[in-house]
């Protein structure tokens, strides 16, 4: 069986095939680089995603904190994931760096803020 996947590691999203016999990746074509490779692997046997998105800021300068996943996890929870962070709000101040849900869903992977907001003044 040939499958198709367009690789989400590097910026140059490789097109590549892969052909796939009783679950296992038997060749492929198409990858540039090592990353491809191991990304159709982790794709068969475990695929994974990031999370990027944003969060209630109360009395801040900007309604919104964006954040984001300090890992990636299995996709198959991103939904759940996404109601655990959208159930979060913050107050200003808010800095970038600061861990707002550790651990999501009991995984290796916490809520980060990616943009300080400061109070509205």
């Amino acid at each position: 069986m040939t499958r198709e996947f367009t690789c989400i590691i590097c910026p140059n999203g490789c097109e590549i095939e892969a052909q796939i016999q009783d679950g296992v990746l038997v060749s492929m074509t198409g990858h540039t680089c090592p990353k491809g490779e191991a990304y159709v692997k982790q794709e068969l046997t475990d695929p994974r995603r990031n999370i990027a998105t944003s969060i209630l800021v109360k009395g801040g300068e900007l309604p919104l904190a964006s954040v984001r996943l300090t890992n990636p996890i299995p996709k198959d929870q991103i939904f759940a994931a996404m109601e655990a962070i959208k159930a979060l709000s913050l107050t200003a101040p808010v800095q970038a760096g600061t861990i707002v849900l550790e651990k999501i869903l009991g995984y290796d992977s916490d809520v980060i803020v990616t943009k300080s907001v400061d109070l509205n003044v």
